[in-house]
Formats: C-alpha cells, structure tokens, sequence
C-alpha cells in the first residue's frame, strides 16, 4: 500500500476561459502567484475533486473577477512542465462576460484589462500563447 510520502507528485488541473468582449477583445489578468508570476493570461484556477472543468472556469472567474461567464467550447488544452512543477491548463471559450471586472483576490492579481488580439501585453502565460493562436486560426 502507497502513503502520500511515497506516492509520485501527480500534474495539477487548471481550468479557465479566454472571455472575448463584442469588439474581439480578450480580458487578461497580471498574475502575481507560480507558475508565471508576473505574465497575463487568462483568468482560471485549479481543478477542484469533483468539479467540471465547465464549472471551475465559471467559479474561479467569478471568485478572481466578480463576473459570471458561460463557459463554452474548449479552445485549447496547454501542458506546462518544468522541473518544479506539471500542469495541464484547459482553456475554454466564453463570449462575453456579465459585470464589470474588478479584482477580487489582490493576493493572486495584480492587474486586469480587456486587450485586442493585435496589441497584448507581455509576457503572457503559455495558456494564453495558445489560445490566442487557437482564436486567431
């Protein structure tokens, strides 16, 4: 029988939402917590037992930004392996947003703000690098 001592480090689940406004825009946020300190991306969280992937996207915006999406399709699926950790980031498709954006957890953002896809900020987190070529294709 395995302890959790003795069991492997297993990759963590993430999920968020590339939230598109009416004039193509895409909302990020700064991140202030590993893995990617300091990128934009998307908003999201990790994956709780139990949970969709549908339903932590739409929960963790709300909890980061005070808003409410739909999460829809999924946009794309980012494997991001170092040596220090192992995630695997779902992003989805969400068109439009209902509330104004306002930080809701100051400990993990820094910074938000909607951004057309010809003008992003940088650096953007490897999720955001490929749902903004997946949004682009």
């Amino acid at each position: 029988m395995s302890t959790p001592e003795s069991d492997p480090p297993r990759p963590r689940v993430g999920c968020g939402a590339a939230i598109l406004d009416g004039q193509g825009r895409i909302l990020l946020v700064q991140r202030r917590r590993q893995p990617e300190a300091g990128c934009w991306g998307q908003p999201g969280g990790k994956l709780d037992w139990g949970e969709s992937g549908r339903t932590c996207a739409e929960r963790e915006i709300f909890e980061e930004l005070g808003i409410r999406i739909v999460a829809g399709p999924v946009l794309c699926v980012t494997d991001m392996i170092d040596q220090d950790s192992h995630w695997v980031a779902v992003t989805y498709r969400a068109d439009d947003c209902v509330g104004e954006p306002a930080i809701q957890e100051p400990q993990a953002l820094a910074d938000w703000g909607w951004f057309p896809l010809d003008a992003l900020p940088s650096p953007l987190t490897a999720a955001t690098l490929d749902a903004v070529t997946a949004l682009r294709a």
